[in-house]
């Protein structure tokens, strides 16, 4: 309240002084206007006025009929006598004192010239007044200024703690609940809040009581913000939303005020809806970090804490979050009691990102061939807001290729432009696209030939943006993305195709012959194969981890994953993590060795059409070969059956 106070002080203080230096400026030009003598008022001479000396010769030869003198200008117009009716009389600049010469005055009249003399005094009196009432016109309109401008200040600085949450009594989003799919789990736990705040009768009947906070947790894109629209949409309450980072300020305890002033805000409109969007800029971990703790946003979380469950309590308002950094906030944030449930929102699987897509494709011509089961199987790991930046994309594509409907083909050359890059010019025929051509078959070759390797969607030696010369795609399988549980054959099956370019490299240009083009596949190699032995328990070493994911720098973790042995078993660590990579590239170079034939023809078929779906590539490899059945069993999209 002091800090307040003197800085209203000095405001008040810096207006009168702003309005003392402006009365003085005001004061010095009106004496600088009434000081100028008349003579620098005036305007330079025109070319057309009359000299003092023409002026006299003019009066002594009679040729003069009228002369009307202005003593305060100094000046005189003349009328000659053989002036024409519309012409307008000349000027002659008198000398000081000429005015009001009685013998200039004698002198006309005894030449029978009309004289009209002004009154003295006249002129200057209204330029007074003139002068006078611009000046104090300006100078109010600048204390008028001055004084909204400090009240300005005040209210800036009164107003400096309180909320910038925004507020709405129903709030008109467009997004209701039928608009949210792929996440029906968390739509549920949320739909009970919102039926709470409608029905309470309903729970409180058998003695249940308001959850005091929601918190969304999961990766970036997933919806979490969209269902936040959607309880807006659909709860007819007050609804508040603030994202976290606008309670943190330079300033120590505006945080704090302002967190005060919002929950004040919504007990008087409960029961209503405080939504806090990342959450985790406010509610990190107190205490720690490299360099000590943020002593602003710890007061802040302090207050939050205090006003969600604290000695007083919040009665009837209900905060929901959102963070995709759960594992930075606060135990004593995520207590029952402030937020009693944690809703995970996690990628949709096939059948959410199928709801999705139909949702995001209602606003968009889509050709009748456009399989959305198909666009669903070929885009697992992907969130539903990269699946709607997908129809979007494909949409842009379409109208850019002046086309009326959204086809497969836009569709999939969406999925390759989000997912690998932009579509450069194609390669001339050179060594060089030779060798990309063999290094891609080797990939695809394998991606057919091992029986638990994912099922090939089509391989290209059409480069891409980021130096991409080539790829080969596979359609990922449904059940272990979405379980997430992977087989130690699915595993090795992995390192195997991805060294495959580098085998086929190897095996038709020798040893000495192979590129950098394989440093992608080689650093994907050894994490799988360093996973596999320190964290999986799938090598010789037996069933132990021997590391653990490692924290974040900023809450005084390690940045490194934290050792668990001792430098003789990193020693045995490396051994096997080798092993695991040379096994794995002896398997590759041993496969494309036994079909040396296959290959030419693949690579030759491949340079004439530079881009070979995988249900041809399977066709061909049939017929010299014997695949796995899993392979056969694949549909032209490249989905399983």
């Amino acid at each position: 309240m002091a800090n307040r106070l003197r800085q209203q002080s000095s405001l008040r203080r810096t207006a009168q002084m702003a309005a003392s230096g402006l009365l003085t400026t005001t004061w010095f030009l009106m004496q600088s206007l009434t000081a100028l003598p008349p003579a620098l008022a005036q305007t330079e001479e025109e070319d057309d006025q009359l000299s003092y000396g023409e002026f006299l010769e003019l009066v002594d030869s009679g040729q003069v009929a009228q002369v009307d003198i202005d003593p305060d200008r100094g000046r005189a117009e003349v009328i000659l006598k053989d002036a024409a009716e519309d012409e307008p009389p000349q000027e002659v600049l008198l000398f000081q004192g000429d005015g009001s010469n009685p013998e200039l005055v004698q002198r006309l009249r005894a030449q029978d010239v009309d004289v009209e003399i002004q009154p003295e005094g006249s002129g200057n009196a209204f330029a007074w007044i003139a002068t006078n009432t611009l000046v104090i016109m300006l100078l109010l309109f600048g204390l008028l200024l001055i004084l909204r401008r400090t009240a300005n200040s005040a209210g800036g600085a009164m107003s400096f703690g309180r909320s910038r949450a925004r507020f709405q009594m129903e709030a008109k989003t467009g997004v209701q609940f039928t608009d949210v799919a792929g996440i029906e789990e968390a739509k549920e736990e949320l739909q009970e809040v919102v039926s709470f705040l409608k029905n309470p009768e309903k729970f409180t009947a058998i003695g249940a009581k308001i959850p005091r906070g929601v918190l969304l947790i999961g990766p970036p894109g997933t919806g979490k913000t969209l269902l936040a629209k959607a309880i807006a949409g659909e709860a007819a309450v007050p609804f508040f939303s603030i994202s976290g980072s606008e309670f943190v300020e330079m300033f120590v305890g505006v945080g704090a005020s302002r967190v005060r002033d919002l929950f004040k805000k919504a007990k008087e409109n409960a029961p209503c809806i405080v939504f806090i969007d990342e959450i985790d800029a406010v509610g990190r971990q107190r205490g720690t970090g490299i360099g000590g703790g943020n002593d602003e946003r710890e007061q802040t979380l302090n207050q939050l804490l205090t006003e969600m469950d604290g000695f007083e309590g919040n009665s009837g308002v209900i905060v929901i979050a959102a963070t995709n950094r759960a594992d930075v906030l606060d135990m004593a944030l995520l207590r029952p009691g402030r937020f009693d449930r944690q809703v995970t929102v996690d990628l949709p699987t096939y059948s959410g990102r199928l709801e999705i897509l139909k949702v995001h494709a209602r606003n968009k011509k889509i050709d009748d061939n456009v399989s959305v089961e198909a666009i669903a199987r070929r885009t697992p790991g992907f969130s539903g807001a990269e699946l709607a930046n997908l129809l979007n994309e494909a949409a842009i594509l379409t109208a850019r290729r002046r086309k009326e409907a959204v086809t497969m083909t836009d569709v999939e050359d969406a999925i390759d432009r989000l997912t690998i890059g932009l579509s450069l010019t194609p390669l001339l025929d050179s060594n060089r696209k030779k060798m990309t051509a063999y290094h891609e078959i080797g990939h695809a070759l394998l991606t057919t030939m091992l029986e638990h390797a994912d099922a090939l969607n089509k391989v290209t030696i059409i480069p891409r943006s980021g130096g991409v010369e080539g790829f080969t795609q596979s359609v990922p399988d449904e059940d272990v993305i979405d379980s997430g549980l992977y087989t130690r054959n699915w595993i090795l099956d992995r390192i195997t195709v991805a060294l495959g370019g580098l085998a086929a490299e190897a095996e038709i240009f020798g040893d000495l012959e192979v590129t950098t083009g394989a440093v992608g596949d080689i650093k994907q190699v050894t994490s799988l194969a360093r996973q596999m032995v320190t964290l999986y328990g799938m090598s010789d070493l037996g069933p132990v981890a021997l590391e653990s994911m490692g924290g974040e720098v900023f809450l005084g973790r390690s940045m490194m994953p934290r050792s668990e042995y001792s430098e003789a078993m990193a020693a045995k660590i490396d051994h096997q993590v080798r092993a695991i990579a040379n096994y794995g590239y002896s398997r590759a170079r041993e496969i494309l060795r036994e079909n040396r034939t296959l290959i030419d023809y693949l690579v030759d078929r491949l340079l004439d059409i530079e881009t070979m779906e995988g249900d041809e590539f399977r066709q061909i490899v049939k017929r010299y070969t014997d695949i796995p059945e899993k392979q056969k069993r694949q549909k032209i999209t490249g989905a399983p059956v």
